[in-house]
């Protein structure tokens, strides 16, 4: 019968163990010899290696586990000594493996403080084998030692410690960096597990701790951003979507990579930046970004919603100090006001806040205060999310704003009712609307929490009822909208005011007005409702008015009404898309319903109506709505019934505003959407689209870097949509634009190469086909042949020759002008584009061949008789075309030229800008007149798109039958506008043309007054040409000159353009360059600091952001300031170098006590401006590589991590240069752009790794990148992998050229920072090949690296988890996910975070 374990392992221990009776009775008097002690211990050993030999390998934990618990249960200290000599022994031969009788010591519940003997006996064993324990293990027993020594109380015995002390002794070795038992990496992550920032140790392990943790402060410090509290992003612009902005949602704290002891700031919440970020207009999808909100997945954020609490008190503040606060004026803290309803109601809406819970925090925070001059401001914010969300919620969420009316109204006697002519009465009436609808909720609940009316409200509640029983109201003051207010959730009494305001923008049934256009009228209301009047209604009677306009919309679409949308209606619904509050209803119900709705219903009129507000009415929407949009115009294009010229003309003009119209920064998100059908956002047949969207590709993707480092578009989000263009629309670029494209999309198409038609076949092929439509005579066969579905598209052509021929297009033998007519009409006008585009290729022709001088001047009134007397083309399409063919060298020229000459010769459209520029303003939200200018300048000029002017010439002239679709806004010199932009670039493009833009600058300029978004055209411009526009100063400053004077009128001065740059830089002369001085420069970007400080007054003049071209100021400020820069006559580099010394030299102009924000306004400048600018940083860090600080050690040995702490060197009035390279070049690269960033990997392998030699010039790297390597992580992996082998390269030339290393241990920990946290094994092979040509002290440090461990040469896997690419982030207050198992599984990779 088989022995059981226990029984076996008894008897061989007790035999060596037991005592004679003598020994027992004279204890302590009998001592064995050594050489007994040692033949008792081999025997011992002898009997266990037979039996252990015999287990089995599941049965040796147990084993081990058994003669622990058998050691323990000893009272004997001799005795507990010997059995530890046995285990010691047995480790020493192999016989036991090292890490399991640790982890078996170590998890006795027997080892505890109060037998401190077994204690101090069981330490002294760990401490003498743990040597042997592969590293993964010994990171286990860290855990557990110190787990153990938490066990120990506060006080204990004097008598005791020295026992104790055991414990801390093996603690100590565990750590010694010396001993490198395991990564000190692996125990700092254990330790701040256990003691997270602001914990103190365990009194027993003394300064050990604390020492140990301050060691890795230094490589804290190589991972941090300097200044990084203090950096701001501006909201809206490209750098402000990347991954730099992230915080924690829950405490708003940065996600640190690593338990490591980063600084104290870096821990803290960063209240400073969400608050900065919510006050920005426009911000609420930065803000879900930077707190990874999902409007899918409902989840309250105490964070955010605290925030929101203290920006509302900062305006109650702001409130109390402006001097004249009143609507009318609109000053800072009223613009305040309007934001702070938008964002409230947007995050209580998506339940990010709690309403109850923000009211009751205001209650507490506004107790006491006394601030009381803005409580009708605040009473409104409330009003709008009370008024709409009261009828579905209980109505105790809501009545804690009474408790807020007790502390904000402690009136006795009645407030006065104030001026109702003036809109801020809506806000002092606020309070009274909400206990109007608080009252209203209690009667239909049935509840009993009515509240009387308060004494102090009753002349405003008096007031409103007295108002209701008025049955007509006027529109001439606010009675109206303070009716909408307090009754929108009463419908009785909201009918009445509601209604008067819907019959005033219809109009009433019986009265028409004319349209511009033949056949084309509409009901008669033309003023539209005023801006402040819509400002003056709360969200929800906002939403009951757009609700009713749409429905209105969709039913009149339905019935297929022959009369037009009243011009009031169109132009109020416009204004009401313009709040975000409402997009729901707004601007995604007019996309999702209206639109798709109107088009089932074929109502062409309100269809080309939606298009024509889009084009010209629309602010700030939102991109992804743009491109659906411009989705459904591409399929709307394949529709049989938009095969009419006015529609389709409406159609691809809104097309193409929508394509060069997306931000640089919006492209790639926007499109990456649609990459498993890119058919979708592009055109199946014009050319012109697709070549636009090329074209704003190219700029986008230099704007944004994209491709920087790339030669080939392989692999990007580009590839699928080039590849499909050139399916739908192949076609080809001439060599002066295709030098302007980045360097793949110039591959990409090099490669896909359209051969040309020649341009002498083409002539042969006119010449052919005018032959046989000289030589028919049957009108039928002639509009059969020449309209027939797939001849060639030569008609225009044909016309033109005819003219050129005859002078009159009737005149050809028998000929009436009929047959044209037909002709043109059966083509239809998307054909006809085609036509077009064949027509401007014979121009080119025939202008290049024609004799000049007469025949010239004959040649150019034939082309615009064709545009203005015949109308068979309209001017934007034909110029469009023309722009946008490829021509080479002369044959550019000449088209450029007939471009010139059809814009300028005739006087016909010089006169129609010059009329409209002097009779309109562009700030159509202000007006309550634009339909009759707009009805005056279309009877001097009417838009004729039938070719009417053909038909005249007929004989007898035939009837214009056509029916005009209703235009409300547009006109051929709107439509020119985006055409204009294009024309513009390509003219830029070719040097011999220059002359000829400034020609056109000159007499069209003055239309910029009416561009969307004239300083982001001209900011693309001079970014994207930089690099053509070097030279050419005196174009460079028309172009500005051009666009910026045409707003001279309609902007404040001082809205854009500085000053000094108006004196000096818009009038230099050639020969008199004017080179601007460093107070220039400090005076440009402490413009920039003061906006985005919110200084008040701040240095742009105020304006209402909704209709404004940027959506808050520091976008103005930022943009602004780049194009001044980029106008300036100096070289970039200069510049660049320039705005690098605002910081770097000493200037009195920059306060030192701010200086990391004007580092931060610096960093969103310079990387906001193109390539040469900013490269000059790089010139910069060699410099301070090669100065004496790094190059020599000897003045500075022992501190080079103070030299390089920024700010307490700063702080101190000790800072060097090199530390102040080091803050900005971290500002400029927190602010880049992941292709700006992606040049660092070979400006540190070709520039700084060849001059790196000593250990100060290494570690300034280390600073330099080491923080943005998460970055990388996360963008571009490739560059981080190249960066991680390019650091151990440094090392290796460092190693070589010094004689002694002494910060082996911060660059060691850095080096398995980036090994656990970024790049696994990814980089394994390379580094490893390097750290064996190492020092032998280097090398025994990073031998976890290289996997050469003494003891475990073949597994070496990191902490426990599986992938290099998964990120988990985490800050020293939240511990990595994985927790600690005694054995974890070897794996190949190494994960970030989890060191387990």
């Amino acid at each position: 019968m088989a022995l059981s374990m226990e029984t076996q392992l008894q008897s061989i221990f007790e035999d060596v163990v037991k005592t004679e009776m003598i020994e027992e009775a004279f204890a302590g008097m009998f001592m064995d010899t050594p050489e007994d002690e040692r033949t008792k211990l081999i025997s011992c050993l002898g009997a266990f290696r037979q039996y252990w030999g015999t287990l089995p390998q599941e049965s040796h934990d147990q084993c081990v586990q058994w003669i622990v618990r058998f050691t323990h249960s000893q009272h004997s200290p001799k005795r507990i000594s010997f059995l530890y000599d046995c285990l010691a022994m047995a480790v020493e031969t192999s016989l036991l493996p090292p890490r399991m009788v640790c982890v078996a010591l170590i998890s006795s519940d027997s080892l505890e403080w109060e037998r401190s003997q077994l204690w101090a006996l069981t330490f002294k064993l760990i401490r003498k084998i743990i040597g042997g324990v592969d590293y993964k293990g010994v990171r286990d027993l860290l855990k557990a030692v110190l787990d153990k020594i938490q066990s120990i109380p506060t006080t204990v015995s004097s008598a005791v410690v020295q026992q104790l002390l055991v414990a801390r002794e093996v603690v100590e070795y565990i750590l010694d960096r010396n001993a490198c038992l395991l990564p000190a990496y692996f125990a700092i992550t254990e330790i701040r597990k256990l003691y997270p920032e602001g914990q103190l140790s365990h009194w027993l392990l003394g300064s050990l701790i604390s020492d140990f943790v301050d060691s890795f402060r230094p490589t804290s410090r190589i991972n941090s951003i300097c200044g990084r509290c203090s950096l701001l992003p501006v909201v809206n612009n490209s750098g402000a979507i990347c991954n730099s902005w992230k915080l924690d949602p829950n405490t708003l704290r940065f996600p640190l990579r690593g338990m490591l002891p980063y600084d104290k700031d870096l821990f803290e919440p960063q209240t400073g930046l969400l608050r900065y970020v919510l006050e920005q207009p426009y911000s609420r999808e930065m803000v879900c970004n930077m707190l990874g909100l999902n409007k899918q997945h409902k989840q309250r954020c105490p964070v955010l919603e605290e925030q929101l609490v203290d920006l509302v008190v900062y305006a109650m503040e702001r409130s109390e100090t402006e001097e004249h606060f009143d609507a009318d004026v609109g000053g800072t803290s009223q613009l305040l006001w309007q934001h702070l309803s938008s964002q409230l109601i947007f995050f209580v809406l998506f339940q990010f806040a709690s309403f109850p819970h923000m009211v009751l925090s205001l209650h507490q925070k506004l107790a006491g205060r006394g601030l009381i001059k803005g409580r009708d401001h605040l009473m409104w914010v409330l009003l709008q999310f009370i008024s709409g969300s009261i009828q579905k919620n209980a109505l105790a969420d809501f009545l804690p704003v009474m408790k807020l009316f007790d502390l904000l109204y402690p009136e006795k006697e009645c407030i006065p009712v104030p001026d109702i002519n003036k809109p801020q009465s809506t806000h002092s009436f606020a309070m009274t609307c909400i206990w109007i609808h608080l009252n209203r909720k209690a009667q239909n609940d049935n509840s009993k929490l009515q509240i009387p009316i308060p004494h102090s409200l009753k002349l405003h509640h008096e007031f409103l009822q007295q108002s209701l029983r008025n049955k007509s109201l006027g529109m001439l003051d606010y009675k109206i909208a303070l009716l909408c207010n307090a009754y929108s959730t009463n419908s009785e009494c909201f009918t009445l005011p509601m209604g008067v305001l819907v019959e005033t923008i219809y109009g009433n049934g019986s009265m028409r007005i004319n349209l511009p256009g033949t056949n084309c009228t509409a009901s008669g209301s033309v003023s539209p409702l005023p801006m402040n009047l819509l400002d003056s209604l709360t969200v929800h009677a906002k939403m009951s008015l757009i609700h009713s306009i749409a429905t209105r919309v969709i039913k009149l679409a339905h019935a297929k009404s022959s009369i037009a949308l009243a011009p009031a209606l169109v132009e109020t619904y416009s204004r009401l898309l313009v709040y975000m509050e409402i997009e729901s209803l707004g601007i995604k119900g007019f996309i999702s319903q209206l639109l798709p709705n109107v088009f089932k219903s074929h109502a062409w009129g309100i269809l080309h109506t939606l298009l024509e507000m889009f084009s010209y009415r629309m602010h700030h929407i939102q991109p992804h709505y743009r491109v659906q949009l411009l989705s459904h115009l591409h399929s709307l294009a394949a529709v049989p019934q938009t095969n009419q010229n006015q529609l389709h003309l409406c159609v691809e003009s809104t097309a193409l505003r929508l394509i060069t119209a997306l931000g640089s920064s919006e492209v790639q998100p926007q499109f990456t959407r649609f990459l498993n059908d890119p058919k979708t956002v592009l055109s199946a047949e014009s050319e012109e689209l697709n070549r636009a969207l090329i074209l704003t590709l190219a700029r986008a993707t230099h704007i944004t870097d994209f491709f920087t480092g790339s030669d080939s578009i392989q692999g990007t989000w580009c590839k699928d949509i080039l590849q499909t263009i050139m399916t739908f629309t192949p076609h080809n670029w001439a060599s002066h634009t295709l030098s302007c494209f980045p360097a793949p999309l110039q591959a990409f198409f090099k490669q896909n190469n359209v051969p040309q038609e020649s341009r002498f076949n083409l002539k042969k092929n006119v010449e052919e086909e005018y032959r046989k439509w000289k030589s028919m005579s049957n009108e039928n066969d002639i509009i059969t042949h020449f309209s027939l579905q797939g001849s060639p598209p030569l008609f225009l052509c044909l016309l033109w020759k005819m003219l050129l021929e005859t002078d009159h297009i009737n005149q050809i033998g028998f000929r009436d002008g009929k047959p044209q007519l037909k002709v043109l009409e059966r083509i239809g006008a998307r054909a006809l584009v085609a036509h077009v585009r064949t027509f401007a290729d014979f121009l080119v022709y025939e202008f290049s061949t024609s004799a000049g001088g007469q025949q010239l001047n004959k040649c150019i009134e034939i082309l615009n008789d064709m545009v203005w007397k015949y109308n068979i083309v309209t001017l934007d399409r034909l110029i469009l075309c023309l722009a946008m063919r490829s021509h080479e060298g002369n044959e550019a020229q000449v088209c450029y030229f007939i471009i010139q000459l059809l814009l300028l010769k005739p006087n016909d459209f010089r006169n129609r800008v010059n009329d409209f520029v002097k009779e309109n303003a562009p700030e159509h939200w202000l007006q309550n007149d634009w339909h009759s200018k707009h009805m005056s300048y279309h009877k001097k000029y009417p838009e004729k798109l039938y070719f009417e002017g053909l038909a005249d010439q007929v004989n007898p002239p035939m009837q214009h039958t056509s029916q005009y679709l209703p235009i409300y806004f547009g006109n051929v010199c709107l439509r020119f506008l985006p055409v204009f932009d294009i024309v513009i670039h390509r003219f830029l493009e070719l040097i011999p043309v220059s002359k000829s833009l400034e020609t056109l600058l000159d007499h069209l300029g003055g239309l910029y007054k009416f561009h969307d978004r004239p300083v982001t055209y001209l900011y693309n411009t001079l970014h994207y040409y930089e690099r053509h526009l070097r030279e050419r100063t005196s174009l460079k400053r028309k172009l500005v000159h051009a666009i910026m004077s045409s707003l001279k009128d309609n902007r404040t001065p001082g809205w854009c353009l500085s000053e000094t740059y108006i004196k000096f830089g818009m009038s230099a002369r050639e020969d008199n360059v004017w080179i601007p001085d460093d107070t220039y420069y400090c005076k440009l970007i402490g413009r920039l600091v003061d906006t985005m400080a919110g200084k008040s007054p701040g240095p742009f003049p105020n304006c209402d952001w909704r209709f404004n071209e940027f959506p808050n100021p520091a976008a103005h400020a930022l943009h602004v300031t780049c194009v001044e820069l980029m106008a300036l006559t100096v070289p970039g580099k200069d510049v660049g170098n320039a705005l690098l010394n605002v910081v770097l030299r000493s200037q009195p102009l920059v306060p030192r006590e701010n200086i990391t924000a004007w580092m931060n306004a610096i960093g969103l400048v310079i990387t906001a401006l193109p390539e040469p600018y900013w490269i000059v940083l790089h010139d910069r860090i060699v410099s301070v590589m090669g100065s004496p600080t790094l190059t020599t050690e000897t003045a500075w040995a022992g501190c080079p991590f103070a030299l390089l702490d920024f700010t307490a060197c700063h702080q101190s009035y000790s800072e060097m240069n090199c530390s102040y390279v080091l803050a900005l070049a971290h500002a400029v690269w927190h602010h880049s752009s992941i292709g700006q960033l992606s040049l660092i990997p070979k400006f540190l392998s070709e520039t700084l790794k060849p001059v790196v030699q000593t250990e100060f010039q290494l570690l300034y790297v280390y600073h330099l990148v080491g923080p943005f390597l998460q970055r990388f992580q996360q963008e571009r992996t490739r560059c981080m992998l190249e960066i991680g082998v390019a650091f151990y390269e440094m090392l290796q030339a460092v190693d070589q050229h010094s004689q002694h290393l002494h910060f082996m241990d911060p660059i060691c920990d850095f080096l398995y920072h980036i090994k656990y946290m970024y790049t696994g094994d990814s980089v394994k092979e390379q580094v490893e090949k390097i750290i064996m040509t190492l020092r032998p002290a280097m090398k025994l440090r990073l031998r976890f690296i290289t996997h050469s461990s003494k003891i475990e040469t073949s597994s070496a896997a990191p902490p426990s988890s599986s992938s290099t690419t998964t990120t988990t982030s985490s800050s020293s207050a939240q511990p990595p996910t994985s927790s600690i198992s005694v054995s974890s599984p070897s794996s190949t990779q190494h994960t970030p975070m989890s060191v387990g």
